[in-house]
């Protein structure tokens, strides 16, 4: 085999032709390819066409076991503390899943058609190392993630010990003793591997499915009935006061899923079909987000005629239950499935993008260990202080980070690239896919690009709005910086390369 074009030269053009020969389409690599790589291991590596067994079903049930989790029900009581109706709520909550459910199904493409994580998919589109800036990125908001989720399942042992002893709550370090106690928990869960993780998604998410029914029915048993429960209006005033409000929240519905828009390659590698992960996607998501929101909505709203405030928070509700046994069987159920929810989504993603930094050395056990560490460090009792903290700065801030990153992988893989994937020079330095010295310093201008005009309204009020805006302008914007930069690079290539070193 010649050698590949330089593809700081070359583009989406050379990678067609050389695809046209067969190098693209197979699932798993010869193992003299790879060989000595340090790209390579096996937990990056292609997914064979005989592992892919996932059915429409598993996916279905994959997002119903991620959907129904507590910073669900916090989203959607975030937005009746902050003032909406019921109404405004779920509208908000469904239409900012149906939007997330686009980039997600186009970025699964990918996963399901070559077998490919997403931080090896990344690299097709910035470059063998660059492709490491997006894969960091992700994991460190994975990582935030992990940490809120064990925060949670702190606060939930903290309620179950004080309901059993109430002299507990005396105790200064209670919260942060019980937070340590849970975290130890992931973590050795995590340690234990993959079959733990398997068996706990298997027997968990009813657990907490039948906790957010249970509290609907006390809810609605406490404030007679679901029309007082529903009857508490919307504070906004005019359309305006709403729209300034409901902006951001939409944004901040798209952000929570906008970690699993990019990586959800990382499930698709093992679909049995596009269709299969597309039906089971389209079916699973918007739908049990809706319904365990409306779960979070309705007893907050409860909430306010009940204890005369707006709780969002469903641990400091349960704690209230006034029945011991009946907080202690809740909290269990709560800390069976957040494990779940947390090693799931939160451990996956991360342990690949930092055993993307040096596959050779770090295996996914020691990238979870450090998402776990990294977790702490992130403070997550300041990112859960208030529902204005948690929607407008962690949900909201952290999507000007990915909004990007999707516009980038989906303008190269679609537009550009055609769908065409040389897999094998994904693995390999000096490839199609080394741009320069590894790195395709388009996208990490596209990408810094969307990420700067998204984030300016933090540092300059008067355009808020754009912060507001951060996902959906972080899109669009690196989308079209990307498109214009390659599209540059691709007519300069056209010009200089004589027409016999097009194509390998």
């Amino acid at each position: 085999m010649t050698a590949a074009p330089d593809n700081s030269e070359g583009g989406p053009i050379a990678g067609a032709q050389r695809a046209s020969q067969g190098l693209s389409q197979g699932s798993g690599l010869s193992p003299e390819t790879v060989q000595g790589s340090f790209l390579y291991n096996e937990d990056l590596a292609p997914v064979a066409s005989e592992r892919r067994s996932w059915s429409t079903y598993n996916y279905a049930a994959l997002w119903i076991a991620m959907s129904v989790n507590i910073p669900t029900y916090m989203l959607a009581s975030g937005m009746i503390a902050g003032g909406m109706n019921w109404k405004q709520a779920i509208f908000t909550v469904f239409l900012g899943n149906v939007l997330v459910l686009i980039p997600m199904l186009l970025n699964a493409h990918a996963g399901a058609r070559y077998g490919i994580p997403f931080p090896v998919f990344a690299r097709a589109s910035f470059g063998v190392l660059g492709a490491n800036v997006p894969a960091i990125l992700r994991a460190l908001v994975a990582c935030g993630w992990f940490g809120i989720q064990t925060w949670i399942g702190g606060e939930a042992i903290n309620a179950m010990i004080t309901a059993l002893v109430p002299a507990w709550k005396t105790f200064s370090l209670a919260v942060p003793v019980c937070f340590a106690f849970f975290w130890l928990l992931n973590v050795l869960v995590i340690v234990r591997g993959i079959k733990t993780i398997r068996f706990l998604q298997g027997i968990s998410a009813p657990f907490l499915l039948l906790i957010g029914l249970a509290l609907l029915l006390w809810a609605r048993g406490k404030a007679g009935g679901f029309g007082p429960m529903l009857a508490t209006p919307s504070k906004f005033r005019t359309f305006g006061e709403f729209f300034r409000f409901f902006i951001p929240s939409l944004t901040g519905v798209v952000g929570f899923w906008a970690t699993v828009a990019l990586n959800i390659p990382d499930f698709t590698r093992y679909a049995r079909s596009q269709r299969a992960q597309m039906l089971g996607q389209a079916l699973g998501l918007p739908t049990t987000m809706t319904f365990y929101s409306f779960i979070g909505i309705a007893v907050t709203s409860a909430t306010i005629v009940v204890f005369g405030e707006a709780i969002w928070d469903p641990v400091a509700v349960l704690s209230r239950l006034g029945n011991p046994l009946a907080v202690v069987v809740a909290m269990i159920a709560l800390l069976m499935a957040t494990l779940n929810v947390n090693v799931a989504a939160n451990v996956v993603s991360p342990a690949n993008d930092f055993s993307n930094l040096y596959p050779r050395r770090i295996s996914f056990r020691m990238g979870g260990l450090m998402t776990c560490a990294i977790g702490i460090l992130m403070q997550p009792w300041k990112l859960l202080a208030n529902y204005g903290s948690y929607i407008f700065g962690w949900l909201v801030g952290y999507s000007g980070f990915l909004g990007p990153i999707a516009g980038v992988l989906i303008c190269d893989y679609f537009v550009l690239r055609k769908k065409i994937i040389l897999v094998e020079d994904l693995y390999r330095r000096g490839s199609f896919y080394e741009f320069s010295g590894g790195f395709n310093w388009n996208a990490i201008a596209a990408l810094a690009t969307g990420c700067a005009v998204a984030f300016i309204g933090l540092v300059y009020p008067p355009l808020r709005v754009l912060y507001d805006y951060a996902w959906f302008l972080g899109f669009a914007v690196s989308f079209t910086v990307y498109y214009a930069l390659m599209s540059a690079r691709q007519r300069r290539a056209v010009r200089v390369q004589p027409p016999a070193l097009s194509g390998d």
